[in-house]
């Protein structure tokens, strides 16, 4: 019974806390999520018809989708390790458990051939009555029935061991057939990687050869955006001093003056920063802040807010409650919507009609405008802006 006993610690020490499998469902998600990215990419930045291209744009999107491709290969990767892990785990476990049911089996088989040796009901009824005293006959009748309890509880632990084995079994196989599917999948992926990197080959070599004509277009492009920039703020600025008209205090320039409403107002709003909903369904397509051109590393992009890519028809809609501040509309025709959240305002831009009014109330989810598709690219983007008073914020900080 000492091996049996040692083997059961042995088989105890063998069996670790499920970190490896907690770890691969983390990567599963992250994979699903990955996917889902890639499917909305493809979706948003490549299925829409453009009758007129422009190579860096091209260059861009196709960089972010490799980007994200990346990311899934190397979660794969990572995931297939975590399985291999199991995989060796679960070894481990059908190997000491085979050893248990082994020693089981031999200890059963030899209760069974003394039991065979002593089973006629004479040897156990001379058993008792060579008893010296009832104490002692007593013990020898609970001696017999703690045995055949024994025995019986031996013949249960080797059932219930073999079903150990078959669920382990059960289990080595699935995890061997989904480390199979990953490995196919990170295949695939690669394969299409490949294919990808060279198209983004040609489009460097094709904008290297033009370069001039790119950075031309790039600085024009800077300059518009950085005018876009400038009219915001004035228009923040202007909007904020005709909020503040009428009210009682002092605020310092550019900063609102809060009822105590708008003060609680602020307060949900900072209290459900990260969980706020996006302002369309889409694709970020440019960061927030000063960052080096993807091609150009020598020219730097200022982003006032979020770039989204969305799909034609698109309605873009407030990310909180809050009260219409001001609704412009620029040289080009398209509008701008921004939205007060007690000192919070969002910015809404890029838009070809508006459903909302000045001072109209709004809640999470309210349509604002329908987005501005661009018959050439056929791009749909919106511009969303954060700000506290005049102050930018990265507005991926705050939405989910």
């Amino acid at each position: 019974m000492k091996k049996l006993f040692y083997i059961s610690i042995l088989s105890f020490l063998c069996i670790t806390f499920p970190s490896h499998a907690q770890g691969r469902k983390e990567l599963e998600k992250r994979r699903k999520k990955i996917n889902k990215d890639i499917k909305k990419i493809n979706s948003l930045l490549f299925e829409t018809k453009k009758e007129k291209t422009n190579a860096l744009d091209d260059l861009k999107d196709l960089s972010q989708k490799i980007t994200v491709r990346e990311q899934l290969i190397e979660t794969i990767r990572l995931e297939t390790e975590e399985l291999n892990k199991e995989i060796k785990q679960n070894e481990k476990k059908i190997a000491v458990n085979n050893t248990e049911l082994k020693t089981l089996k031999a200890d059963y088989a030899d209760m069974v051939f003394k039991s065979y040796k002593s089973k006629s009901q004479q040897s156990k009824t001379m058993f008792l009555l060579s008893s010296e005293d009832f104490l002692q006959a007593y013990k020898r009748i609970k001696y017999i029935e703690q045995y055949k309890s024994f025995r019986k509880k031996q013949a249960q632990k080797i059932i219930f061991k073999t079903k150990e084995i078959e669920r382990l079994n059960d289990s080595l196989t699935k995890k061997k057939n989904q480390k199979k599917v990953l490995i196919n999948t990170e295949t695939n992926q690669k394969n299409r990687i490949e294919s990808e990197k060279e198209e983004q080959e040609e489009l460097v070599s094709k904008i290297k050869n033009q370069e001039s004509k790119y950075k031309r277009q790039l600085n024009k492009k800077i300059k518009e955006e950085k005018a876009v920039a400038k009219r915001i703020d004035r228009i923040i600025r202007a909007a904020i001093a005709k909020a503040n008209r009428g009210k009682k205090g002092k605020a310092k320039k550019g900063e609102l003056l809060l009822t105590k409403a708008e003060k609680t107002l602020k307060a949900n709003f900072e209290q459900n920063k990260g969980k706020l909903p996006w302002p369309i369904n889409g694709v970020v397509t440019r960061k927030f802040g000063k960052q080096p051109h993807p091609t150009f590393k020598s020219i730097t992009i200022n982003g006032t807010g979020l770039h989204i890519r969305g799909k034609q028809g698109d309605d873009a809609k407030s990310v909180f409650n809050g009260k219409v501040l001001s609704i412009t509309k620029t040289d080009k025709g398209t509008k701008s919507v921004m939205i007060q959240h007690g000192d919070y305002i969002t910015t809404y831009s890029n838009l070809r009609t508006v459903f909302v009014k000045n001072d109209q109330k709004v809640t999470t989810g309210t349509p604002i405008g329908k987005v501005f598709t661009n018959r050439v690219t056929g791009k749909t983007e919106l511009l969303f802006v954060l700000s506290k008073n005049t102050q930018k914020l990265d507005p991926a900080r705050w939405i989910k």
